[in-house]
């Protein structure tokens, strides 16, 4: 239940922290506010008894009975005499009724007393006596709603806009504290997979635009070590591939037994092949811009190669539309696959293309050894092979390392899995989700 971005959870956070003030400062107009309000409403009931004490003294006894009716009828102020078995409830134990309760002993006696019904009839029942001297007792009933604390209803719409107002703000707030880390986040992703991502703005909060001029000088510094890499490895390889070029042709013309020359131009393909995947690891197509690639028919030719030169491999696809993907990164991590298929699992070789959830997966599976579960992270490392499951490895084990970066350059993924029936599985994932935004 605990979101998991930057932005909601400081949204929560501010949102949470203005609830809270706000209560907290409701809770204290509240408990301020009753005592006047208390002070209010026992002033108005004790001047009602008042009233009608000198009402009663000043009228005439026949004309008590039309005054009592004038009483209830313009002000809604009715009044009987208290009788002993009068059925009596209480008003709420709350603060607001008890310093009512005070106040109303203050100003009309001791013997007062408060009730919010007597005798089933609900109302604000304030009891009197015409004088200290008197035993009889008469209750003054007033509507109930003097006696009642309320809100008025143009304040809580107030409240309510004044709160959704600080809600507003405090998005604005965590949206503005969020973007540049999610933006951070975005180029830091895109670093990860060797692309470079177009420069952070530096602008913001002082600390934001020393971290965004800090990542951008460490993207120009990737990008210009693998520059320097890439040109260093294809100067070495043009170095290298001259006097092999050179040996080739003396093995061809100086050595005359054909064994011992075939030996050599082996060890001379090897030596090429190996400074090859070196290039390949080096370069893996970085530069190279998504466009609409027919999937299936890159493989299908790829296939259609293979069986040329002699080995048969099953094909089996789904209908794929043309999807953005860069066509020769994939044909070298496939026919890494492939190559890596034939070298150590026999000749039952499957290429099988599926879509699934957001995803392209490549599977290329074969009948050989395979590999330990245990094993399937590391031999994705540079320059690690697994001699033990598949001994005759000839090569520099940049292979996987080539296809993981590949699989990484298509926000993807290889897996090292075990083939049903026997052997391996390796398959590429390539995410055909469009970008966030």
């Amino acid at each position: 239940m605990i979101p998991r971005t930057l932005l909601a959870r400081t949204f929560l956070l501010l949102a949470a922290l203005v609830i809270l003030t706000t209560t907290a400062w409701l809770s204290l107009f509240r408990y301020i506010e009753a005592e006047p309000r208390a002070r209010e409403t026992a002033q108005l009931a004790a001047s009602a008894v008042n009233l009608i004490r000198a009402a009663l003294f000043a009228a005439a006894p026949e004309n008590r009975p039309a005054l009592f009716n004038e009483l209830s009828t313009r002000e809604g102020i009715r009044l009987l005499p208290a009788e002993a078995e009068d059925r009596i409830e209480s008003m709420p134990d709350s603060r607001f009724h008890r310093l009512i309760s005070r106040e109303l002993s203050a100003r009309l006696g001791p013997h007062t007393r408060i009730a919010a019904e007597v005798d089933g009839v609900s109302g604000f029942w304030v009891s009197f006596r015409l004088d200290d001297h008197d035993e009889d007792e008469y209750w003054l009933i007033l509507p109930r709603e003097r006696a009642m604390r309320s809100v008025a209803g143009h304040w809580l719409i107030w409240g309510l806009l004044a709160l959704l107002l600080a809600l507003a703000v405090a998005w604005l707030i965590a949206s503005r504290i969020s973007r540049p880390l999610k933006a951070m986040a975005s180029s830091a992703e895109a670093v990860g997979r060797g692309q470079r991502p177009q420069p952070l703005p530096e602008s913001g909060a002082e600390e934001m635009r020393l971290l965004a001029g800090a990542f951008n000088a460490m993207a120009a510094d990737l990008e210009r070590h693998e520059r320097d890499r890439s040109e260093v490895l294809a100067g070495i390889s043009h170095d290298l591939r001259t006097p092999l070029t050179r040996l080739r042709l003396e093995a061809e013309l100086s050595v005359t037994d054909e064994s011992a020359r075939q030996a050599i131009v082996d060890d001379i393909e090897q030596m090429e092949a190996v400074i090859s995947q070196f290039m390949d690891y080096a370069r893996t197509e970085l530069g190279e811009e998504p466009v609409a690639t027919d999937l299936v028919a890159l493989l299908a030719s790829m296939v259609e190669r293979q069986r040329q030169r002699g080995q048969p491999i099953l094909l089996l696809a789904d209908d794929l539309h043309e999807l953005p993907m860069r066509p020769r990164a994939l044909t070298r991590a496939v026919g890494n696959l492939i190559d890596n298929a034939l070298k150590y699992g026999g000749r039952e070789i499957s290429v099988r293309v599926t879509k699934q959830a957001g995803e392209v997966w490549i599977d290329v599976g074969d009948r050989g050894p395979g590999i330990p579960e245990s094993e399937a992270e590391r031999l994705k490392r540079p320059f690690t092979r697994l001699d033990a499951a598949r001994s005759n490895a000839t090569g520099t084990g940049l292979g996987l390392a080539i296809v993981e970066r590949i699989a990484r350059l298509h926000d993807g993924r290889l897996e090292l899995l075990r083939n049903p029936g026997g052997g391996l599985l390796a398959r590429l994932v390539i995410s055909i989700r469009p970008p966030p935004a």
